[in-house]
């Protein structure tokens, strides 16, 4: 499998550990399956920085967010985009008639689809994966899969922006906007740029750029990127903050104005009616 792909299994194993614990946030009964033993060495190997406690809130934010999304807007049409090993498909409690796009390279679709081959399909739903790579344009095949701009869809960004250049974040969150119809959601997480060159954060980011998955756009300002693209902020939250912190968070929260520290974002986002 593509490096990239790896960091995927990492993320699942990540989610199994929390499936485990007696006080589980979620429950995910395929992240064993789709991690293997790539994901658990992954899961030792970039072990420290708060990666296993920030996992298992950013599932629980992004799971919680998505079903609001879904219950209080009444969309239909979910997309993705380098979905990786997510199995939200199976577990979360989607409405009858919705749709799930799922985006990313064509090695990790089949990969991912052999380890839940037999996995019996949930019923009232329906799943489409999408090969394409990210870095080029992507939104034919998407609607060629069956998606509808006009109508409105919830976008899901999960653990892939800061594996993008600048450029390509705020051409990705721009296209996002320009295709999305009044009361579309867009959820997804990022990192501060000071995460990027904290040397707390060094050896991480080595065992990162070494396996060949480096991480290479943070912000600080997550807000004014999000605003910058078009979107209209809803929240943006860090972990351990009231929202996104779950019992898992064990560090404390700076405050925002403090420099040069570490951070991950998690955020909600929609492009509305315009009102004159």
């Amino acid at each position: 499998m593509e490096a990239v792909s790896r960091t995927a299994q990492w993320t699942a194993a990540a989610r199994a550990l929390e499936t485990d614990r007696e006080d589980r946030l979620f429950a995910d009964p395929h992240a064993r399956t789709v991690a293997g033993t790539t994901g658990f060495e992954l899961l030792e190997r970039y072990a420290g920085a708060g990666t296993v406690p920030f996992l298992a809130i950013r599932t629980t934010y992004l799971d919680r967010a998505i079903e609001r999304a879904v219950r209080e807007r009444g969309l239909r049409q979910v997309v993705f985009l380098a979905a990786g090993m997510d199995t939200r498909y199976y577990r979360l409690d989607w409405p009858d008639g919705i749709t799930l796009y799922e985006l990313d390279r064509p090695a990790l679709l089949e990969a991912k689809a052999a380890l839940l081959a037999g996995e019996p399909e949930p019923v009232g739903r329906e799943r489409r994966t999408v090969a394409v790579d990210l870095r080029e344009d992507w939104t034919g095949a998407l609607k060629e899969a069956g998606w509808q701009a006009e109508r409105p869809t919830l976008w899901v960004v999960e653990g892939l922006l800061f594996f993008l250049p600048e450029t390509a974040v705020r051409t990705l969150l721009a296209t996002l906007w320009q295709h999305s119809a009044p009361s579309s959601v867009l959820l997804g997480d990022v990192i501060s740029e000071a995460a990027l060159r904290n040397p707390l954060s060094r050896p991480f980011m080595k065992a990162l750029e070494e396996d060949g998955n480096p991480w290479l756009f943070g912000t600080e300002e997550p807000e004014e990127l999000l605003v910058s693209c078009g979107w209209t902020v809803q929240e943006v939250r860090q972990p351990g903050e009231e929202g996104a912190d779950f019992g898992r968070w064990p560090y404390p929260v700076p405050p925002r104005e403090t420099p040069r520290v570490p951070r991950s974002f998690l955020f909600t986002a929609t492009r509305d009616e315009v009102t004159s």
